[in-house]
């Protein structure tokens, strides 16, 4: 496994993110145990979840998953960099009532506490903000994010789903307060959706968080999903399914997948490559459902794709262009 540092903090993390969002819902706590301990094994130490995962009447089920693998011991936690999340309402539409979701001082106070117990642990590593807050200002959640980092109940803050500015608002409130601020943002960002080049990737870099990406494969739109499909081995459905319902973006997959099987290449592990290529990203979030799946995403870290590779690639697949040069003057 290669790591790196998380932005710019002293940290270092893992070039692969574990996700565990299917932990619960898809994957079941012993299977979920042992993909965690295959990653832990495979050099993998960063472990990212949220408060919300298990989802729907089972809000809570994956943090508490992660908790009763740490409990077993031998190490577990001490070696893993936890990264939690908080903003959705952890109650049931029925029972919601006020202060119970987003980024108030009271909501974060409540949310880190039910987090940590369910997570078994007393401390997070990188508690994250899943979503912005119009409603709440950055002075007040730096405010309650200050006071937790002195508790000792979290180390680090990062955010997602941020848009530039939003980072940039953020870590400038924090430097009034003569705090760290963010130091991560865990965006969407893959081959196929390139977008967050044009802001989210420049303000990152500027002010030194790491780029996390989640979903690399576009929902399985980048993992072969053509030659699954042709050959029976998937039905396509969800997003895949309405993407490839534009005839333009089947093109632009077959023309991938044809360039890929010139060059004998395996279609998920280059999306995951290719992201580890790009300035400013950490790595991307791989959330295996099985633990075969784990072992195609730690193939990844070592693959080297050629110049010709990535040029076809960019060719395939274009990005937005240097900001803000790709769209004014």
């Amino acid at each position: 496994m290669k790591y790196t540092q998380l932005g710019r903090t002293g940290l270092k993390v893992s070039r692969l993110v574990l996700g565990t969002m299917n932990f619960g819902p898809q994957t079941d706590e012993p299977t979920s145990h042992a993909i965690m301990d295959a990653a832990l094994d495979a050099g993998v130490n960063f472990i990212d979840t949220a408060n919300v995962y298990g989802w729907g009447e089972n809000k809570g089920r994956t943090e508490e998953i992660i908790g009763s693998w740490f409990a077993q011991g031998g190490g577990r936690r001490d070696k893993t960099v936890l990264a939690t999340k908080v903003y959705g309402s952890m109650e049931r539409e029925a029972d919601r009532w006020p202060n119970h979701d987003r980024l108030s001082a009271l909501n974060i106070r409540r949310a880190v506490d039910a987090s940590l117990k369910r997570l078994q642990t007393d401390y997070i590593d990188v508690y994250q903000f899943h979503h912005i807050d119009r409603r709440t200002p950055f002075d007040e959640i730096w405010q309650a994010i200050d006071v937790l980092i002195q508790q000792g109940k979290i180390l680090y803050a990062g955010s997602s789903n941020f848009p530039g500015y939003k980072i940039a608002q953020a870590n400038e409130a924090a430097a009034r307060r003569g705090m760290v601020g963010l130091v991560s943002e865990q965006c969407l960002y893959n081959l196929a959706e390139r977008r967050a080049e044009m802001e989210v990737v420049p303000a990152a870099q500027e002010y030194g968080l790491g780029v996390i990406a989640w979903s690399p494969l576009h929902g399985g739109l980048l993992g072969g999903v053509l030659k699954k499909e042709a050959e029976g081995r998937r039905r396509t459905e969800g997003r895949s399914a309405d993407a490839l319902a534009v005839t333009s973006v089947r093109a632009q997959v077959q023309a991938y997948e044809d360039l890929l099987d010139k060059h004998g290449l395996e279609p998920g592990e280059t999306a995951l490559a290719w992201l580890l290529t790009r300035p400013g990203v950490t790595g991307p979030i791989v959330g295996p459902r099985t633990a075969e799946q784990l072992d195609g995403a730690l193939r990844a870290v070592e693959l080297e794709l050629s110049d010709e590779v990535l040029a076809a690639l960019d060719e395939i697949f274009p990005g937005p262009g240097p900001s803000p040069e790709a769209f004014a003057w």
